[in-house]
């Protein structure tokens, strides 16, 4: 994926947080949330490593590597942020404290399950982290994804092919098509990238997708 649409996506996924909410940003794509949330909307983010509070990704020769994220990426907090110890940080995210987290995914169902830890092919390396902490103890669970896998084929299926991190927790899926809600057993999109038509994004889904609440 190129870096502009994934920094497309993740400036989509950043004007859906809202005033006060207390967020996860989870490695990989969902890092890239942190550059691009309106600096007038007070937003708390979280990283399982022991970090709350804002940050960007550190300009290029900025780098203090004892500040990271929870991919190991060098970041620049913004005044009132805190570090504190790896325990109290799962303390959070197992203790229903926050309102979103931001994943990752290698599939998501129809019913908002993800998989997202292990392809469960021989030889792959499974990487849980702290994913299944967060499913279950986030209130709400958005995806960035690309929609399509290397293959061609749809990440987001009737029924997960991989081992699940959590069931029934995704709320949304960001992907480089569309937006998606998962809701009342519901795919329903909510907004179609640019290029992208409804036929077409039925035409790579497997599964149904209601277009209700598009908005053109």
């Amino acid at each position: 994926m190129r870096d502009n649409v994934k920094n497309e996506i993740a400036a989509r996924v950043a004007r859906d947080i809202p005033e006060g909410a207390y967020v996860n940003l989870g490695v990989g794509l969902p890092t890239l949330v942190a550059n691009h949330l309106p600096a007038d909307r007070e937003i708390f983010l979280h990283s399982e490593n022991g970090v709350l509070g804002r940050w960007e990704s550190a300009p290029a020769g900025e780098e203090d590597w004892d500040m990271i994220n929870a991919g190991k990426q060098p970041i620049k907090i913004q005044p009132g942020a805190a570090l504190f110890h790896h325990a109290d940080s799962f303390g959070m995210m197992r203790g229903g404290h926050l309102d979103i987290c931001v994943l990752g995914a290698f599939q998501v169902s129809a019913t908002g399950d993800l998989a997202n830890w292990h392809t469960g092919k021989a030889g792959s390396i499974p990487a849980v982290g702290g994913a299944m902490d967060l499913a279950i103890g986030a209130k709400r669970i958005f995806v960035m994804m690309e929609h399509l896998d290397r293959e061609g084929g749809s990440k987001l299926l009737s029924r997960c092919t991989y081992p699940l991190t959590g069931v029934g927790c995704v709320s949304r899926v960001y992907s480089d098509l569309a937006t998606i809600e998962i809701a009342d057993k519901a795919l329903k999109v909510l907004e179609l990238v640019e290029g992208t038509s409804a036929g077409d994004l039925q035409r790579l889904t497997p599964v149904p997708l209601d277009f209700s609440l598009l908005t053109v």
